[in-house]
């Protein structure tokens, strides 16, 4: 556990590329079920159980990176297809045994409830996304669901490992209304997470695909405004609908997809009394 601020991002990134990262409890039993009878499991079976997991999820894309074969002459990007090229016993025998969230933070209950928090927002996050790429017939709708998904994970890996500094970020922030994250989180851990995701996923080689679609610097990319209104939205309804981000949100999706506002609540899930509705509709004309 990081207990004190690094001076430097790169000590950061250092740290959390030298430990093995732990998955959900429920990742390691589904994987200990489908391992029974795995001459019948499929790749896409196997899929379905990672993307439940954002931690699972990189550690798979980390695998694949780092054990690229030397006829390989391009980047796996998408779950169903790295299970595929491991084959599954291989995938099995690779991803046993492994240590989970809640073992990491037995000891510490808030951090588990936090960090879940977040892996609930990745997921949520990954299905808006990969809704609106179908709606958008984007040319690979899982590559979407993946860089949605790992959007999120330098929240989560601080959380795991350094749940004490990211509580107070939180903490500072909710102690000062209209602190922004960032302020709040260099307050604290002396660097923002968000600038800790670019580093991490550039120190893990992801493919160059997923970092492109992970980062809002490339915002006139529609592939990558999917993926960035997705976790802003995911990001903005765990606060409720209510929230007063959320009307920038739906505008912003409205021009993405070009579909009207009101489609764009019912399509998410937002209930037809949420006090959103009153915020987010155009005025009405004057008499």
């Amino acid at each position: 556990m990081i207990s004190k601020p690094f001076k430097e991002l790169k000590s950061y990134v250092a740290y959390l590329r030298s430990v093995e990262f732990p998955v959900l409890r429920k990742t390691a039993q589904d994987f200990d079920i489908l391992r029974e009878d795995d001459e019948n499991i499929s790749a896409r079976q196997i899929a379905g159980s990672v993307l439940q997991d954002p931690l699972m999820v990189l550690k798979l894309m980390i695998h694949l990176q780092r054990n690229r074969g030397r006829q390989q002459n391009h980047d796996i990007t998408t779950i169903e297809r790295g299970v595929m090229m491991l084959g599954v016993t291989p995938f099995f025998r690779r991803f046993d045994k492994l240590p989970t969230i809640e073992e990491q933070l037995a000891a510490h209950p808030r951090a588990l409830l936090g960090v879940l928090k977040v892996i609930n927002r990745a997921k949520r996050a990954a299905y808006y996304a990969r809704d609106w790429a179908l709606l958008r017939h984007d040319i690979d709708v899982d590559e979407i669901t993946v860089a949605a998904m790992l959007h999120e994970v330098a929240e989560i890996l601080c959380w795991c490992f350094a749940p004490e500094l990211i509580q107070a970020a939180y903490a500072l922030q909710k102690n000062n209304p209209g602190m922004r994250s960032a302020i709040a989180q260099k307050s604290t851990m002396g660097i923002s997470i968000a600038d800790l995701q670019l580093a991490l996923v550039r120190e893990y080689d992801l493919p160059e695909l997923l970092i492109t679609l992970m980062d809002p610097a490339n915002a006139e990319n529609p592939r990558v405004r999917t993926v960035t209104l997705a976790c802003d939205l995911a990001r903005h309804a765990a606060n409720g609908w209510n929230d007063p981000a959320l009307p920038d949100d739906f505008r912003a999706i409205s021009d993405l997809l070009r579909i009207d506002i009101g489609h764009v609540m019912q399509r998410v899930g937002v209930p037809p009394d949420a006090p959103v509705l009153s915020i987010a509709e155009p005025p009405a004309e004057p008499l």
